[in-house]
């Protein structure tokens, strides 16, 4: 019984996958302690190069470090932004996200369509973070 109540305390309930390009993507998750208090897991999942699987980074985040932390995030990225590259399109990836997703969706389609032209195959590696795949992005 302990075990099934842990397991079931460690369940995301809310989850935000977020991919940064072919070997790098981040997550976003909720989880509820013991306590009945909610706490963010920020993970950040890396393609290995050397060897199969992922590295896994985390950071545990607390309701009493919540505004602080958005602050001083906040703070951070509009210094890199305004002072140290202003000139600099932000917006560049998310158009290339965004192409990336459509060209997938369309060759998905296809595929089940039974076309040739679906993309390779993605990765399926067993090892996951937070019991999400992650997809190779070519882009």
């Amino acid at each position: 019984m302990e075990n099934e109540h842990n397991s079931k305390r460690m369940e995301s309930v809310f989850s935000k996958k977020v991919r940064a390009g072919k070997r790098r993507t981040y997550f976003f998750d909720v989880r509820q302690t013991k306590g009945q208090e909610y706490y963010l897991t920020l993970t950040e999942s890396t393609k290995r190069f050397d060897r199969e699987g992922y590295e896994r980074h985390k950071i545990f985040l607390y309701k009493e470090d919540f505004n602080r932390f958005v602050e001083g995030l906040t703070e951070a990225l509009d210094h890199i932004k305004t002072e140290l590259m202003p000139d600099y399109d932000y917006e560049e990836f998310t158009r290339k996200h965004e192409q990336w997703e459509k060209e997938r969706a369309e060759a998905l389609a296809n595929e089940a369509e039974g076309g040739s032209n679906a993309p390779e195959s993605t990765n399926n590696d067993s090892e996951q973070a937070d019991s999400t795949s992650e997809d190779d992005m070519s882009w």
